[in-house]
């Protein structure tokens, strides 16, 4: 049999037509199978300056018009901005594996607190009463404890953590990647020089009721048992060659909520204070948060590898 050979003359209108149309539905495909990520850009009348925000849908979001998805807020670290997630890992193709919607905010050098010396840093009072209503105006949430989970890397693993144990009837769920948990134990050498002042600004002098306020250990502490069964459940991790003011806050930490009977998961794994730590690890949470965003009951564990 005569093999043949069919070619397409760009000069022939059918066509570019059916080109066209391959195009298209192969275009929807892509951005079905990655979902989208857009930007809002929000002002904040509690910061007073415009806070804007990544959110990556799932894939099918405009086209299930009324199906509604939990949400997973994901805090970027120290010196960094809300495009770091979108921008410096590949999180919008990890989270189109799951029907969830995440959503970056910017939190700036705030450490997710209000600050102790400028009235308008109100980056906590922002998150909880600005960012996560606007979200639930904005898109089709699920407006409860049971579909909303907060997770971050280093200063935003900080504050995810201090999130959970302080507001357990908002998240079923928080997280940390490379926490700074001994944020609030910060001296001058160890923040150096440039760094002291804009620090001291936001937590105040050591000893301070804002640093007290802010401190993971001394809430967790402060927790009755009663308190302690409200809780979300807690996911951390470490790489082992990070610093040792990360690694060390983060084993007291477990040992902690182990004594407390917090529930929670802490791993040390192979790795540094860097990108290619926290894109390998955002995908560990992601699958933890989509699972426990359907889940209601939690033990405690403690693994080290």
């Amino acid at each position: 049999m005569k093999r043949q050979s069919i070619k397409f003359e760009f000069g022939n209108r059918s066509a570019r037509i059916t080109l066209l149309a391959i195009f298209f539905l192969f275009a929807l495909t892509v951005h079905a199978q990655t979902g989208a990520v857009e930007t809002v850009q929000f002002r904040s009348q509690l910061v007073s300056a415009t806070l804007p925000y990544n959110v990556i849908l799932p894939p099918g979001y405009r086209a299930a018009r009324t199906t509604r998805y939990p949400v997973l807020y994901l805090l970027h670290g120290w010196a960094g901005h809300y495009t770091d997630w979108v921008t410096r890992t590949n999180v919008a193709d990890y989270a189109a594996q799951y029907r969830l919607i995440v959503v970056m905010p910017e939190g700036n050098d705030s450490w997710y607190v209000d600050s102790a010396g400028v009235a308008t840093d109100k980056y906590e009072s922002y998150v909880l009463k600005e960012l996560i209503p606007d979200v639930d105006k904005r898109y089709r949430t699920i407006q409860s404890r049971y579909g909303r989970a907060v997770a971050g890397l280093s200063m935003g693993g900080y504050g995810a953590i201090k999130y959970g144990l302080k507001y357990p009837t908002t998240f079923v769920f928080a997280a940390s990647m490379s926490g700074a948990f001994g944020v609030t134990r910060y001296t001058e050498n160890e923040m150096g020089g440039s760094n002291w002042e804009p620090f001291l600004k936001t937590l105040g002098p050591i000893g301070s009721e804002t640093r007290k306020a802010n401190d993971v250990f001394e809430i967790a502490r402060g927790l009755s048992p009663a308190r302690v069964t409200s809780l979300p459940y807690f996911y951390f991790d470490v790489g082992t060659e990070d610093a040792a003011q990360h690694v060390k806050p983060n084993r007291e930490l477990s040992e902690l909520f182990l004594e407390k009977k917090i529930a929670h998961e802490y791993r040390e794994l192979p790795g540094t204070h860097s990108w290619a730590y926290w894109d390998q690890q955002v995908q560990e949470v992601l699958k933890i948060a989509a699972a426990k965003m359907r889940m209601t009951h939690y033990s405690v564990r403690n693994r080290s590898r």
